[in-house]
């Protein structure tokens, strides 16, 4: 059977994709939507754990900053439908719950604890005006100074990542918090936070149900264009044909590339560049304890606990208890809960990867195949910023083709 689109994965990217595609004109009997699991999400679906819902790929939230996603996503379900919340989060740093970012809000800090920090700050490199540094662990360093380096940014990102961290380029920092030491004294002085606020800084969470069902309802929607349940086992370019039973003028995949080389026949030096690219694996893991916390979710930089985030979920899922961890795979533990590992969680940002996802993507699009959202990209996309990337694809994919 042949389509004009055949999309691979049903999470937000390919979701929106499908969406926007017929939106634009194309029917959508001419639209195919292979999906692994048995429902749409990807890794924003939901799971009902402990009589609530729990978000099976660790913390998912609508950024409600971009209006043509919110009006997007909206249609499937409404705006009355969301509670909105001023974003809380917490980093847990010598013996205390400290607002994120901590560069801005090291005032909440004993007033010896603040000299420690600022002195430290006036030593880095940016401030003394020493060239940046193109590694990861450098530049932190180089940008925080030897303290925030030491107690909270290498060992965060030692957890979260679990590889040399001077393997990380800097090309992605600009995703971070931007606080410039004039704005961390002026912070400590008026005792309010100065600087620029993080993604989330308000956002927007189902009332009644967990982040999956937007998702859920953007798949029932999709009606027959939608086929779950369906695993990827073999994809030939010559004829763009899935599984030997499905063909398309275009193949968007949202699906990781590596999956590509387990499935494909594809050039050795595409697949050499495939090799180069790394993912973090992830394993969030219930707990039904409630915590006394005010906090969305909390940071934990303390390498001696394997977790390195929580998810008070009670604060911002009605009618739910307990909370959840996120771990690096290589550094769970077994817990004895409820437990949910997702091989690929995160898009790791080394040093090369801008190059190799190039090349990809160039040889993707000399064979009529599209990459999109995270794992198309090799990017960590929020959701809101992968619903609002499909969006722009498809525009200007439908621009610059006559067919429409």
């Amino acid at each position: 059977m042949h389509f004009q689109f055949i999309i691979l994965g049903a999470g937000p990217s390919g979701l929106t994709y499908a969406h926007a595609l017929i939106d634009s004109g194309v029917p959508a009997n001419q639209i195919l939507v292979l999906e692994k699991e048995e429902v749409s999400g990807g890794l924003c679906r939901s799971e009902n754990v402990d009589g609530a819902p729990l978000d099976i790929g660790g913390g998912h939230f609508l950024d409600n900053r971009k209006q043509n996603v919110l009006d997007f996503l909206f249609r499937f379900l409404p705006e009355d439908e969301w509670n909105s919340f001023d974003r809380i989060s917490k980093i847990r740093i010598r013996g205390q719950d400290i607002d994120y970012p901590l560069e801005a809000n090291l005032w909440q800090f004993p007033k010896e604890d603040q000299v420690d920090y600022l002195e430290s700050i006036a030593r880095a490199g940016c401030v003394r005006g020493e060239h940046k540094p193109a590694a990861f662990a450098d530049w932190i360093a180089w940008k925080l100074g030897d303290r925030i380096a030491n107690e909270y940014m290498l060992p965060y990102n030692n957890k979260i990542w679990s590889i040399p961290l001077n393997s990380l380029g800097t090309y992605w920092l600009h995703k971070l918090p931007d606080v410039s030491f004039r704005e961390i004294l002026r912070s400590c002085l008026d005792g309010a936070p100065h600087g620029t606020l993080p993604a989330h800084g308000r956002f927007l969470y189902p009332k009644n149900y967990g982040y999956g069902e937007v998702w859920r309802r953007m798949g029932e929607a999709l009606g027959d264009t939608l086929l779950t349940g369906c695993k990827i086992e073999e994809i030939n370019l010559d004829t763009r044909t899935i599984n030997d039973r499905w063909s398309a003028d275009y193949i968007v995949s949202t699906i990781p590339w590596p999956v590509w080389s387990r499935v494909c026949a594809i050039p050795d030096v595409i697949r050499e560049e495939i090799s180069r690219l790394v993912h973090a694996s992830i394993d969030v893991d219930y707990i039904p304890d409630s915590l006394d916390n005010e906090a969305h979710w909390i940071y934990e930089p303390d390498e001696f606990i394997a977790h390195h985030r929580l998810l008070l979920r009670p604060n911002f899922c009605s009618g739910s208890r307990g909370h959840w961890t996120e771990t690096n795979s290589v550094r769970s533990r077994e817990t004895g809960n409820w437990r949910f590992c997702n091989e690929f969680a995160y898009p790791v940002n080394t040093m090369g990867k801008p190059e190799s996802v190039r090349r990809i993507l160039e040889w993707a699009n000399s064979v009529s195949v599209i990459g999109a959202g995270r794992w198309g990209k090799w990017e960590h996309m929020n959701s809101d910023v992968a619903v609002d990337d499909a969006l722009q694809s498809v525009r200007s994919f439908v621009n610059s083709r006559e067919w429409v």
